[in-house]
């Protein structure tokens, strides 16, 4: 079976623009289902996919926050471009916490945020998990075990500044909650072990909106959009985006 490599995705549903951002090595395909969801019901959903993810991990090294920013903006103007004046962010993980960006750095109509991190896990857990994904990458491609314990040790070798840039930006959103306008919809998984499930209730008290709601999801871990709550998700993210103001 070849290994096919996750794209960008846009799906035209109506006027509604929704921006799906999806996590710290994760991909677009992390948040196609629940883009496909919202579209069947009048939303056009695009998912970007950052630069260095959904390729090679050796790429990913050579790429940071700034980068990812740039990719998550770009993908706000081409919404602007096509036509949509209004847009709302949907973000998974590292997705939430450019959706809370989003929301104090350019307009937009309601927030998402989905396991998204305000506490900074240590650097060591967040180095795991970028060997864990480059093992699991290279097992997709079909490689042998011997040639992926060559590569493994080979990129156990290269500098990871990115971690400490994403701790930076976390370090840094989470300081400007507070100037957060927008409707908001906090989503936590309670089996999330990937960070600490605090952060829900940080965004949850310091966003400044009257409609604003926390939910936690109890049976599911932290790529919430693809595991076992995902239809009840699906449906919880479409009625907020149906309480939202919208001209169209």
């Amino acid at each position: 079976m070849k290994f096919v490599q996750p794209k960008p995705f846009t799906f035209e549903g109506g006027k509604r623009a929704v921006l799906l951002l999806h996590g710290f090595t994760g991909n677009s395909a992390d948040c196609r289902m629940l883009a496909r969801y919202l579209e069947k019901r009048g939303y056009t959903c695009h998912g970007p996919q950052y630069k260095g993810h959904g390729v090679p991990p050796e790429e990913l090294v050579h790429t940071g926050p700034d980068d990812w920013w740039q990719d998550v903006i770009n993908a706000y103007d081409f919404l602007k471009n096509k036509g949509h004046k209004e847009i709302a962010a949907v973000g998974l993980s590292l997705g939430g916490v450019f959706s809370l960006k989003l929301g104090y750095t350019v307009p937009i109509k309601g927030i998402v945020p989905m396991c998204a991190p305000m506490y900074i896990k240590s650097e060591e857990i967040m180095y795991q998990g970028i060997l864990d994904y480059a093992r699991d990458y290279k097992k997709r491609e079909g490689k042998s075990a011997e040639l992926i314990e060559e590569e493994m040790n080979e990129f156990q070798k290269t500098p990871m500044k990115t971690l400490k840039a994403l701790q930076n930006l976390i370090s840094d959103v989470r300081n400007h909650v507070d100037m957060i306008y927008a409707p908001t919809f906090v989503v936590q998984a309670r089996h999330d072990h990937m960070i600490n499930t605090d952060s829900a209730n940080i965004i949850f008290n310091e966003v400044e909106n009257d409609n604003k709601k926390l939910k936690w999801y109890e049976e599911s871990g932290h790529v919430i959009t693809l595991d076992k709550e995902r239809d009840q998700l699906h449906e919880d993210v479409y009625q907020f985006l149906e309480t939202l103001d919208w001209e169209e």
